[in-house]
């Protein structure tokens, strides 16, 4: 979503499109069929692609800059989605509700709200074209289309969903399956998987695992259950100095990790998932599940595939310190649909605004950028139902760390931030264009100001 809230990203429709992207399934007769109405004008000085975290934050900072009427969003999403909640909500400790809001009631007020979806990006005429063939043009273009899911290239799914012991925290229509799935687990193996892939929040996957193990422990379950984490990576987090932790955790909770494993297939039926040895070319593990708890594939959105503003591999190119098109100039990327080389957070995007607020206004007045991004990110890995360590970190993988304590240690204050305060912030401050992420208090915590 950009990392958060939906964002438009395919331009056709598929099977499966009901998990891939949340909100489409209801919105058709009221985004697509509107679309030639939607548009007020046909010219915009600042356009969004996305309304999700990334576009409504630059939309509403973009409308402070240039006024209202000036600024566009194209999103087909009626619903806007939090979903770092879902980690809460996938154990049971979260309602799938307190995630979710209209987009209308997200949209800065007075910036055009375009309903429908991105078929084509022309930066080189200066415009893009929406479905019904309709072009808007623009002076500048922000891309915020974030991260698309593909549930569709692990083989049995999604149908596989259908059936119970199986879920899913990356998808509204199924994270609520996970919690169903925890519960009603009786004995034998949980599986947690890790796709080959980027993905975003790369904690996720694992967070899930923690919780489920203490929720098991809790109802008295836990020794019938054998706890796996099957990832495609190497190691069991980017960050050595919470890699470490966390290894720690997973010995003294008895959680066997299986590396370079990727999920390949899911027999649903018989409550089979088929993992690949990423080292072992052509050499499959077939594992019984009583649990199973799926990561999708993702990639960029269909969109940007083969776009001008792309990549060879299809992200949004942009200069990783100023966020601002390597070709075009008055092209920006924000947020996991662009190619810069950190970890895909909602936390990643309200460091990245505040950067590329400060380019675009340097670049309407002809100058150059000079704030420049670090790469900041942060992942609250959730270990409990009242634990959490806070990863943050930069580009180079070194920790980058708001408070004057060792973060890699599970605190319960963290876990009222993530729980609690951060969403409190995202709905306030973050999408009304107000924050940056925390690097004003870092800087001041660096200072001496403890």
């Amino acid at each position: 979503m950009s990392a958060i809230g939906i964002a438009s990203s395919c331009s056709c429709l598929h099977p499966g499109v009901w998990l891939l992207k949340p909100g489409m399934h209801k919105m058709s007769s009221f985004g697509l069929h509107t679309a030639a109405r939607c548009a007020a004008k046909d010219y915009y000085e600042v356009l969004v692609l996305g309304g999700g975290t990334g576009g409504i934050t630059m939309s509403a900072r973009m409308k402070r800059k240039v006024g209202a009427e000036n600024v566009a969003v194209v999103e087909p999403s009626k619903t806007h989605y939090y979903q770092p909640l879902w980690t809460l909500v996938g154990g049971g400790a979260k309602q799938l509700a307190t995630s979710a809001r209209p987009t209308e009631a997200v949209m800065p007020k007075g910036v055009e709200w375009i309903k429908s979806q991105v078929t084509a990006l022309d930066p080189d005429k200066n415009c893009v074209w929406l479905e019904n063939d309709i072009k808007i043009s623009y002076k500048y273009l922000i891309i915020a289309l974030g991260i698309s899911l593909h549930y569709e290239k692990i083989k049995g799914l999604p149908e596989g969903f259908d059936h119970p012991k199986i879920g899913s925290n990356y998808s509204v229509h199924t994270v609520e399956k996970t919690w169903k799935a925890i519960q009603d687990f009786k004995e034998g193996n949980a599986i947690f998987t890790f796709p080959n892939t980027p993905v975003k929040c790369a904690g996720a996957p694992q967070k899930i695992m923690y919780l489920s193990e203490a929720y098991w422990r809790k109802t008295g379950k836990r020794s019938k259950a054998n706890i796996m984490f099957n990832t495609s990576l190497g190691v069991i987090f980017g960050v050595k100095k919470y890699a470490d932790a966390l290894l720690e955790i997973i010995k003294e909770r008895n959680i066997a990790v299986n590396y370079k494993r990727n999920l390949v297939e899911v027999r649903a039926d018989k409550q089979e998932a088929v993992f690949e040895n990423l080292e072992k070319p052509g050499v499959t593990e077939v594992h019984q599940y009583e649990m199973l708890h799926v990561t999708p594939p993702m990639g960029p959105p269909d969109v940007l595939i083969n776009s001008p503003v792309s990549d060879g591999t299809g992200w949004v190119d942009v200069d990783k310190e100023t966020l601002q098109h390597k070709k075009y100039p008055n092209v920006f990327g924000i947020g996991d649909c662009t190619n810069l080389p950190t970890s895909k957070t909602a936390a990643a995007v309200a460091a990245q605004s505040g950067v590329l607020d400060n380019t675009i206004s340097l670049v309407m007045k002809n100058q150059l950028p000079t704030k420049k991004y670090d790469g900041y990110t942060s992942c609250p890995l959730v270990t409990g139902y009242n634990k959490v360590i806070l990863a943050e970190f930069d580009y180079d993988a070194q920790p980058l760390e708001t408070f004057p304590i060792d973060q890699s240690k599970e605190r319960v204050t963290m876990f009222h931030m993530k729980a609690d305060m951060m969403p409190f912030l995202y709905w306030n401050a973050l999408l009304k264009g107000y924050w940056g992420g925390p690097a004003p208090v870092r800087k001041l915590m660096h200072l001496g100001f403890k």
